[in-house]
């Protein structure tokens, strides 16, 4: 069964996550009570600990790697109005690969929206493909860092 975009009404082959061509969330039927999303995070220990999509954004935006890295449905939960994303080891979001700089991005929060500033970074910071500087963020947008795609989801 086919899917189509609700953005931009592609069709998609069966069993895609995310369009083709406009890289929106695809909507999902409930089959057999299987969850639509899967998605996980590391706990303090190292393990892999699966939770739900609404679970994650309960308390505010997250981001979920869909994308690179083999870490493909890890999730961060966005806590504070400012998230440091990089390759430094304390980053929020932290993103092991040479394509990442130690310094990369900035999700923050301005008044009730979201925003992404690239913070200089020899790779660049995309948003549904295209290059930014800084850029509002809304559900389902596409964030590209380095080798890393990420879905950016406020509930």
């Amino acid at each position: 069964m086919a899917l189509h975009c609700t953005e931009c009404g592609f069709v998609n082959a069966e069993g895609a996550n995310y369009c083709q061509r406009c890289g929106a969330l695809l909507p999902r039927a409930e089959s057999a009570g299987e969850p639509a999303t899967a998605t996980y995070r590391i706990d303090d220990t190292g393990e892999l600990v699966p939770v739900e999509l609404d679970e994650v954004t309960a308390h505010g935006p997250a981001l979920v790697i869909r994308a690179g890295g083999g870490r493909e449905g890890e999730s961060f939960a966005i806590d504070g109005e400012r998230t440091t994303i990089g390759r430094r080891p304390d980053s929020a979001v932290f993103l092991d690969d040479v394509t990442v700089s130690r310094d990369h991005a900035l999700l923050i929060q301005r008044g009730d929206q979201w925003y992404l500033d690239d913070l200089g970074s020899l790779n660049g910071t995309y948003v549904n493909r295209t290059r930014i500087e800084s850029q509002r963020l809304e559900e389902g947008d596409e964030v590209q860092i380095g080798k890393y795609k990420l879905t950016f989801h406020v509930r």
